[in-house]
């Protein structure tokens, strides 16, 4: 399951190391980040604090966004 976050600027410069060998995430604007649940779970071991914004089950189908598919 993935899962998105937050991050603060301080928090982000500390989780990039972490992220970089942990997950092939995406990464959205504003410091968010859809990750795998293993990096997450490196980031609480390492104490990098964020802010969970949602997971996989909550984020809408590409088709509710984008309206129609072609």
């Amino acid at each position: 399951m993935k899962v998105i976050i937050r991050l603060t600027k301080e928090a982000e410069a500390a989780a990039l190391p972490i992220l970089l060998r942990h997950s092939p995430g995406m990464v959205l604007p504003e410091r968010t980040y859809l990750l795998a649940e293993d990096a997450i779970r490196a980031l609480r071991r390492a104490g990098v604090p964020f802010a969970e914004v949602g997971r996989e089950t909550t984020v809408p189908a590409l088709e509710e966004v984008a309206g129609e598919r072609v």
